[in-house]
């Protein structure tokens, strides 16, 4: 008989590293959030002390040989591995576990496959799959078509989680084709990463700032895009909801224009394989003028997320960007004036689902903007009105007068439009 969602053990080693910032029982408990967003059902959880995971089989072949009576017992369809295994330790756990086995990678891969739409995203998921996949290849004792099938028939409708995606129709072909496609797909997104590199030179001519949303995934990064934006971006109380990169106008105290881009959700140990195929998304981030962090305050590991994010901006090289927070769903608190803003930069408390706190943080990205463009004074013959309208749009003014000879104005203006001005300096 089938049952709707499939019944997941997790399993985790904690070695007690000082160095991470996260606990095992916390990184466990998000294993669990990323397991019911896959369609699974949590039946259990086992965590491993050791100084470090087992070579062989992560936890040690004693847990190994424990965990498949709790296979039994529990009827467990799918064991997930809350690190990354290598294809050796996923060999020798298959010999001694009936369950399908995938680790945090896998999972998180399937994740990404469910929320990919757009032709973008399902070429990098596909790479980031076939990647994935190809060194655990080597040496199976089965067909990678049987991983779809659980060994107790508890896949719920859509496939089987860890194996769905844009390359599960494509699980027998060999490593010969899987490098192939790997080979067409980097050349599909290196177009992309051309076409968004054009697009970028463009907003870049215009002089237009760049704010991009970044942030731990379920922040609620679309939800204030939206209530920024009114742009309509799916928001859904899940993981990464949402993954394909959108662009809006919106209009900042002093008519200053800027473009908000909202990105995909960051995540502890995201995998690499997938930082790599996203490289085009992500470039929006390296890209950008200013960002804008958001951090679900109510969430008890919100300093632990909002770390995880800065490692990541770190490795994509952007940590150094100006940075605006907003401290988001104060909504959730018992009293949201206790809001430690201090522990975060330029940080504005906000509920984006309520709308409040919107207009604290459009003056705090305006003034952020602002410190970050060049001291004018300009004195604009009437005839030039065009020239005060751009300092408008584009810039930041602090004073205007209209005085007999002209607009006097007094404020910050990008770079690259200062040339327009030069004449006209007081």
């Amino acid at each position: 008989m089938r049952r709707d969602l499939e019944r997941a053990y997790l399993v985790a080693v904690d070695t007690d590293d000082e160095k991470s910032i996260w606990s095992v029982e916390d990184s466990l408990s998000e294993l669990g959030v990323l397991a019911r967003t896959a369609g699974a059902e949590i039946v259990g959880t086992m965590i491993q002390r050791l100084p470090h995971p087992n070579v062989e089989t992560y936890i040690g072949k004693g847990r190994a040989q424990e965990l498949s009576g709790l296979e039994k017992e529990l009827e467990v369809d799918l064991i997930i591995f809350d690190d990354e295994l290598t294809p050796g330790q996923q060999r020798n756990l298959e010999k001694v576990l009936d369950a399908r086995i995938i680790d945090r990678t896998a999972l998180i891969l399937d994740i990404f496959a469910q929320h990919a739409h757009t032709r973008e995203g399902r070429l990098q998921v596909e790479l980031a799959q076939l990647e994935y996949r190809l060194p655990r290849l080597t040496g199976r004792g089965i067909g990678l078509s049987q991983q779809a099938g659980g060994s107790r028939g508890g896949a719920g409708v859509g496939g089987a989680i860890g194996v769905r995606g844009p390359g599960e129709t494509k699980l027998e072909i060999d490593r010969r084709r899987i490098r192939n496609r790997i080979s067409e797909l980097k050349e599909g997104i290196e177009d992309v990463r051309k076409q968004r590199l054009v697009h970028r030179q463009q907003r870049a001519s215009q002089a237009i700032p760049i704010v991009s949303v970044v942030g731990y995934t379920n922040a609620g990064k679309s939800t204030l895009f939206n209530a920024l934006t009114e742009a309509g971006v799916l928001a859904e109380d899940k993981l990464f909801a949402t993954l394909d990169p959108v662009t809006r106008h919106i209009t900042l105290p002093g008519n200053q224009e800027v473009l908000v881009t909202d990105t995909v959700g960051f995540i502890q140990k995201l995998p690499t394989k997938l930082i790599a195929a996203f490289r085009a998304t992500l470039e929006e981030v390296v890209g950008a003028d200013l960002l804008l962090e958001v951090v679900d305050v109510s969430h008890e590991n919100a300093i632990e997320q909002s770390e995880t994010v800065n490692d990541i901006l770190k490795e994509l090289q952007a940590d150094d960007k100006p940075r605006v927070t907003a401290l988001n769903k104060i909504d959730l608190l018992d009293d949201p004036s206790e809001v430690d803003t201090s522990l975060y930069p330029n940080a504005v408390a906000v509920s984006a689902l309520k709308r409040t706190g919107l207009d604290a943080l459009r003056e705090k990205i305006a003034h952020v903007l602002a410190e970050n463009m060049e001291c004018l004074q300009v004195l604009l013959p009437f005839s030039k009105s065009e020239l005060a309208e751009l300092f408008h749009r584009r810039g930041h003014v602090e004073r205007e007068e209209h005085r007999p000879e002209g607009t006097f104005i007094v404020g910050r203006i990008p770079r690259s439009l200062r040339g327009y001005y030069t004449a006209y300096e007081r």
